[in-house]
């Protein structure tokens, strides 16, 4: 039996199919998802995913597997409004900010998984994290696990109150990565580069860097202390990047403590 039969039996319900909906959709199919059994809500929904198979904006299925919410925050109330009763069916949230006690009051009785994913999902090399409500049984959380490994890596929180700092860190996280890059290319510039030729060293210096840390087995200071000579050019650049008060570090911790905040606000917001 494949990870997806019980699926392509059922149906899988997606309501929003932007930058993150519609990755997971790619990863599903490609993976063996038939394109009708997935019925897409989404008024917005781009040229691309017409004609392909999929049930567009149509009724739902009576009983599906499985209701995926990935609509913005924003929109949720709007996505929840008209929310069908469900009798055995997973609910799946990658929405940001939007607790499980919401959707436990919007779908009574049912299973729910809130997962926090990234935008590196949108290429397959996302990192997801999800937590279950007390209806979601292993089986419930696999299948979660199955369909969010089509877009990256997935780990299991102990808590919901763990999610406001994952958002914080690695959802949030790739624009922080995406200003690490500009404010190296800017310095680079700076010291006499061309634009173009810092832009392309800053880019392919943090994706280099980032490969390198996911495939060593050394922990990330190791990495470091291995590329840094005592007395050398890149140990002059870590003093002032590690600097305790002014560095990296404490920017860092502020930056994901803020994002955490807000996190923990939208959460508030949203019941």
């Amino acid at each position: 039996m494949g990870d997806f039969d019980d699926i392509n039996r059922r149906g899988l319900v997606l309501v929003g199919c932007g930058r993150m909906g519609g990755a997971m959709l790619r990863g599903w199919l490609a993976r063996g998802l038939e394109p009708g059994a997935v019925t897409v809500i989404d008024p917005r929904l781009a040229p691309e995913w017409q004609d392909k198979g999929l049930r567009v904006n149509a009724a739902l299925p009576a009983d599906p597997a499985v209701l995926v919410l990935a609509v913005k925050p924003q929109m949720m109330a709007e996505a929840l409004g008209g929310a069908p009763r469900l009798a055995d069916t997973l609910v799946l949230s990658v929405a940001a900010g939007t607790t499980i006690a919401t959707f436990e009051a919007a779908f009574p009785g049912a299973p729910i998984v809130r997962v926090m994913p990234n935008t590196p999902a949108a290429i397959g090399q996302g990192i997801s994290a999800m937590i279950g409500n007390s209806l979601a049984t292993p089986a419930h959380l696999d299948l979660a696990q199955t369909l969010m490994a089509a877009v990256g890596r997935v780990v299991r929180l102990d808590s919901e109150d763990q999610m406001d700092a994952v958002t914080g860190l690695s959802g949030s996280g790739p624009a922080y990565v995406f200003h690490l890059i500009e404010a190296m290319a800017q310095a680079g510039e700076a010291q006499g580069l061309p634009a173009a030729l810092s832009l392309d060293l800053a880019r392919m210096t943090v994706a280099g860097a980032g490969a390198l840390a996911i495939d060593a087995d050394e922990d990330p200071a190791v990495l470091r202390e291995n590329v840094t000579s005592p007395g050398g050019t890149t140990a002059a650049g870590l003093r002032v990047l590690m600097d305790p008060d002014n560095g990296l570090p404490p920017l860092m911790a502020r930056t994901i403590a803020a994002a955490t905040e807000r996190g923990r606000e939208l959460g508030k917001a949203s019941q």
